[in-house]
């Protein structure tokens, strides 16, 4: 994932779904078949009930699938103590909640020293006018469109009102949904105005993720390719 640019589009897919116990291997089918980058879910199960991998597998991971770019989506509280184990483990980009730190400024100023690029996300019942004083500060605002915690939860349409609003506020911005994403739901968020997203079940149950992904993509590029056009 390079420099932020609101006219890119990018798919990455949540490993959440995936088969752990033959992780890299599923992480390459992946980005074999079109993928941008890989987006990893790591749950403490203090901020959200559910508790996934930390910072060991993604230091496991890494050497098997160089120079790929992996997203963190840290959806654990106190995400400051976590940003130096990640880095170290070879993660590209930290993403942390809004709701899960008492001084959001101080932690996307530790994930820039650690050298990660930085992203900001926001749970489903967050005002999302929180992350404007920050958005200059970070690579991408993550909008939830589900409840963080679990894979598989129906995609919350009343999210797309705050894609929307962040577009039409910053036309460049990388601005990135996640939960219940895929073929069914892409349309909502192209139109909203998201250029980057995060697909877990849907690609992970897809019989095709090629034909998915390729898919979901075209769909983003004539939404960007519109919005261009009217702007």
């Amino acid at each position: 994932m390079a420099t932020s640019c609101g006219s890119c589009c990018k798919i990455a897919p949540s490993i959440l779904n995936a088969d752990l116990s033959n992780l890299a291997s599923e992480c390459q089918r992946f980005i074999d078949c079109g993928a941008d980058y890989l987006h990893l879910d790591v749950m403490d199960g203090h901020f959200v009930p559910n508790l996934t991998f930390g910072h060991p597998v993604v230091n496991c991971l890494r050497p098997h699938i160089p120079g790929v770019f992996l997203e963190m989506h840290m959806m654990v509280s106190e995400p400051e103590k976590w940003v130096e184990d990640m880095s170290g483990a070879g993660a590209d980009m930290y993403s942390f909640h809004y709701e899960a730190t008492s001084d959001p400024a101080h932690c996307i100023r530790m994930v820039r020293e650690s050298g990660m690029k930085v992203g900001l996300a926001v749970s489903p019942d967050t005002p999302v006018d929180v992350v404007l004083p920050f958005v200059d500060t970070v690579d991408l605002i993550l909008v939830m469109t589900v409840r963080p915690g679990f894979g598989g939860q129906k995609f919350m349409v009343d999210c797309m009102s705050k894609v929307k609003f962040l577009r039409e506020k910053f036309h460049n911005m990388d601005i990135e949904v996640d939960g219940g994403v895929g073929p069914t739901t892409i349309h909502e968020c192209a139109e909203a105005g998201a250029n980057v997203i995060i697909s877990g079940s849907a690609l992970v149950n897809s019989d095709n993720p090629r034909q998915t992904i390729n898919y979901m993509r075209n769909i983003v590029n004539e939404a960007i390719q519109k919005g261009s056009l009217e702007r």
